[in-house]
């Protein structure tokens, strides 16, 4: 197969360039897989992506194709969490996506093989891969092992709890040091089932990666020859011309959505699967907030990794994966097996072998944690397009509450009244014109829901924002409150005091105020507009409802 641009005499031009970079005539004749990596020396993990870039590259070339590795941008979300820089981890989605985009058109690739690891590189990247549609498949650079204190497993969930805990007196400046140095022991993806591990399981779900992508720790070996085999398999693809719009089906985001409510996933994952939806062109008919809400009521909860348990990803990976985990749904009626997948093979082909190791860490359908999914979409006055919250890391105590609205128009606004102990029992914190236009950039809150499940109050306080929670984040959060405040929604109006009433169960958000009253506020609303400038000046101006994956307008 040769590429676009390496053969026949008008372009002689192009092939001169390829020959300054040392390009044989051999490898002209090859076809060019990109291999856009992520890799980065302040994301842990990323930084040992050219490594696995390599051993893709290795893969690449003894199936008889020519690799060549272009970079993407990332965002570490957890360094980013607290400060301005979280501004800008949402948006840096569309830019990966366009940079993919970019780099992959302009280069005629015959195929591409995408390696990140994190929050939204991983988002990006998919929706970079269905833009170009050439033969594509993803692998990731697997997730960090466990920390290790006083016998107990940790994560950066512990280690931002840690800090609430030491704003409110309960651990002294030793302890919380303590903490610091023993979260994070190795470079991956943070330990738990968070954002990162959350989209990187999903991808064998979706059926753009190869069973252990969202699993193997990185430091394993098996995680190089992963990526090896990752390379082998796109040259299968370029070879059936399979596309990622061939693979990413409708059927094939349920697939991801019934596993991402059977592993209790990240919220975060319902706003990247509706943007992948958006690019694909799905109607809401065919994918929205209220399929995942159907999707959530039928499946089980089969896993509790931290932060909603005990148990960590590389404890997933021991006790069959993800192919244990689709394995399992298949059987029970819950997962489309005849999906296609980057294997060439169907998912039931991909998963005939797997099989649950432990039934603890991966419970059968007929003894889940939940009868119903880790994540719910809730309904009110108070978010009419829908708020997420991942149920399956709220105490049961907080699935229904109701309280005083303590009300904060900025993160920075309510970590004040947190760690000056002004939040107590009882409490719905209120954080507000923090969505994808308000914040601008929909910023996530692992801040102040760490500091108030440090305090000692997470089975007492829920929280609710326009903006978003990291994966790492437990309790009563409840995010993505649709419309929000700064395009005119009704958490916009909400007053110091107005009672809030949640029902998880129900799936109900509600502010307890007359509705003519209601109607009367938001009458004389004027949202506020927060000052901005540069890229997430533009971001604002273009950025539509988090309840349509907070993607772009589209022209």
């Amino acid at each position: 197969m040769a590429n676009t641009f390496t053969n026949g005499s008008n372009m002689a031009a192009q092939r001169s360039l390829l020959r300054a970079l040392g390009w044989t005539e051999s490898e002209m004749q090859k076809p060019i897989v990109g291999i856009i990596s992520a890799q980065s020396d302040i994301i842990p993990g990323h930084t040992h992506l050219n490594e696995i870039a390599r051993a893709v590259a290795e893969g690449v070339i003894a199936a008889g194709g020519k690799p060549v590795i272009v970079p993407s941008i990332g965002v570490c979300d957890g360094i980013a969490m607290g400060h301005k820089g979280m501004k800008y981890s949402l948006p840096s989605r569309e830019i990966i996506a366009d940079s993919a985009e970019i780099l992959a058109n302009a280069h005629a690739f015959d195929g591409c093989v995408f390696v990140g690891n994190c929050d939204k590189i991983i988002p990006g990247m998919l929706m970079g891969a269905v833009r170009v549609n050439v033969p594509s498949i993803f692998v990731s650079g697997g997730p960090m092992l466990a920390g290790r204190k006083d016998g107990k497993k940790l994560s950066l969930s512990s280690m931002f709890e840690a800090v609430g805990a030491h704003t409110s007196g309960k651990i002294d400046e030793e302890e919380l040091s303590s903490y610091e140095c023993s979260a994070c022991p190795t470079c991956g993806s943070c330990s738990g089932m968070f954002t990162a591990n959350s989209m990187n399981c999903l991808l064998e779900a979706l059926g753009m990666a190869l069973s252990g992508n969202g699993t193997i720790p990185a430091v394993y070996s098996a995680r190089i020859a992963l990526a090896k085999r990752t390379g082998e398999a796109v040259m299968k693809l370029i070879k059936r011309n399979l596309r990622p719009r061939d693979i990413l089906t409708p059927a094939a985001l349920k697939n991801a959505e019934s596993v991402d409510m059977a592993i209790g996933a990240s919220s975060n994952s319902i706003l990247h699967l509706l943007a992948l939806a958006s690019e694909l062109g799905f109607s809401k008919e065919q994918i929205s907030v209220d399929t995942m809400n159907e999707i959530s009521a039928k499946t089980p909860n089969l896993c509790r990794l931290a932060p909603a348990g005990e148990y960590y990803v590389e404890e997933l990976d021991e006790a069959g994966g993800i192919p244990a985990v689709i394995g399992t749904l298949i059987d029970a009626d819950l997962f489309d097996g005849s999906a296609i997948t980057v294997g060439c093979q169907t998912q039931e082909e991909l998963t005939e072998n797997a099989y649950v190791k432990n039934p603890e860490i991966i419970r059968p359908v007929a003894l889940p944690y939940s009868p119903y999914g880790g994540l719910a979409i809730l309904k009110g006055n108070l978010a009419k397009e829908g708020a997420v919250v991942k149920k399956s890391a709220v105490d049961k105590k907080m699935y229904r509450h109701s309280g005083p609205a303590r009300v904060f128009d900025s993160e920075e606004e309510a970590m004040k009244a947190i760690s000056g102990n002004q939040i107590h029992a009882g409490d719905v914190v209120v954080i507000r014109y923090e969505g994808p236009k308000g914040g601008p950039g929909m910023r996530e809150m692992l801040s102040p829901t760490s500091s108030i499940v440090g305090a000692g109050l997470g089975d007492t306080v829920a929280l609710i924002t326009d903006g978003r929670f990291s994966g790492a984040t437990r309790g009563a959060a409840i995010g993505h409150v649709c419309p929000e405040a700064a395009a005119g929604g009704v958490i916009g109006i909400v007053k110091e005091g107005d009672t809030i009433e949640i029902d998880i169960n129900k799936g109900e958000i509600n502010l307890r105020v007359p509705e003519e009253e209601i109607e009367e506020r938001l009458k004389n609303f004027v949202p506020k507009e927060k000052p901005a400038e540069g890229y997430l000046k533009r971001y604002r101006a273009l950025v539509t409802s988090a309840s349509d994956g907070a993607v772009f307008k589209k022209f």
